[in-house]
């Protein structure tokens, strides 16, 4: 797993749960991904191996893929020569291969998810109160329900502890009317278009989050896009309402902590080294499906 020096990398900004973010001037960043992983919005104490360099990746890709559609902050890879005039001439190479340079935003202090199915919690809410995101839904639904339109279900980005719902009053509070209704429209409109271009691939998205910057007053999509960590990536070919869905991202790891009997309250378990080697199996076949490309590094 990678180790960061402080000797080889300009000032940190921000360490988050599974991505540190430094100043490079001239408002830019560089921010990497971590072979850190979270679970129920706590940091495991070992991480995967290779999981920053898949993450960056896919990352960039989406970014990429949705331009037509939202600015975003993604400049280069570190590791592309694009890159090169903006980093420090030390800059490892095991980092540079899992960071991305980026354009410097103001953060929008708000998780922007979005669910096309019944699952995780929703389905949990639903199952305890027969209810989606505050709002009664029909009775009998199934655990992977497809929604006849995609949801969106905001919540607060909490530093510790776990994201809160929130509702549309809270978010219009937070950014005024017309930024909510913006932050709404182009989250639905990316997963859509994500949502379709995977299932051209096998790969179904179920839900997935995204965050926002603003830019001398635009609106920028910024942080991490549709990647295993923040999405859930089912198997089409497998899928079947009813039951936890075969799957290419994050839940495999939530299955194993829930099995453990864990209370998803620090501190959490360790993963055992087969959970962890299925684990990042898992994230490079979704890479590998969905860009056509296959990850040679290991």
């Amino acid at each position: 797993m990678t180790t960061i020096t402080t000797t080889s990398l300009p000032n940190l900004l921000h360490r988050g749960k599974v991505r540190d973010t430094y100043d490079l001037g001239n408002g830019l960043l560089l921010m990497v991904a971590t072979d850190r992983i979270s679970a129920f919005d706590v940091v495991l104490p070992n991480g995967v191996p290779d999981k920053g360099f898949v993450l960056s990746r896919m990352s960039a890709f989406w970014f990429r893929k949705v331009a037509h559609l939202i600015p975003h902050h993604f400049v280069a890879m570190a590791d592309d020569p694009a890159a090169h005039p903006y980093l420090p001439a030390n800059l490892p190479p095991q980092i540079a291969r899992q960071a991305m340079v980026v354009r410097r935003a103001q953060r929008v202090d708000i998780e922007c998810v979005v669910r096309g199915y019944l699952a995780g919690s929703a389905w949990a809410e639903y199952t305890a109160q027969g209810a989606i995101f505050g709002q009664a839904a029909p009775k009998g639904l199934k655990e992977g329900h497809k929604f006849e339109k995609p949801i969106f279900t905001p919540t607060t980005k909490a530093e510790t502890g776990h994201d809160l719902s929130m509702t549309h009053q809270q978010v219009v509070a937070m950014v005024g009317a017309a930024r909510a209704k913006e932050l709404e429209e182009k989250t639905i409109a990316i997963y859509s278009y994500a949502r379709d271009y995977a299932a051209q691939r096998g790969i179904i998205i179920a839900d997935t989050k995204m965050e926002f910057g603003v830019l001398n007053g635009q609106l920028l999509l910024i942080d991490e896009l549709l990647t295993p960590d923040s999405s859930r990536f089912w198997d089409a070919a497998a899928y079947r309402p009813g039951q936890s869905q075969p799957n290419y991202d994050k839940q495999f790891v939530r299955d194993w902590l829930n099995s453990t009997g864990w209370n998803h309250e620090p501190p959490a378990p360790a993963l055992p080294p087969d959970i962890v080697d299925k684990t990042v199996q898992r994230y490079k076949e979704a890479y590998a499906r969905l860009t056509g490309e296959a990850l040679s590094h290991s």
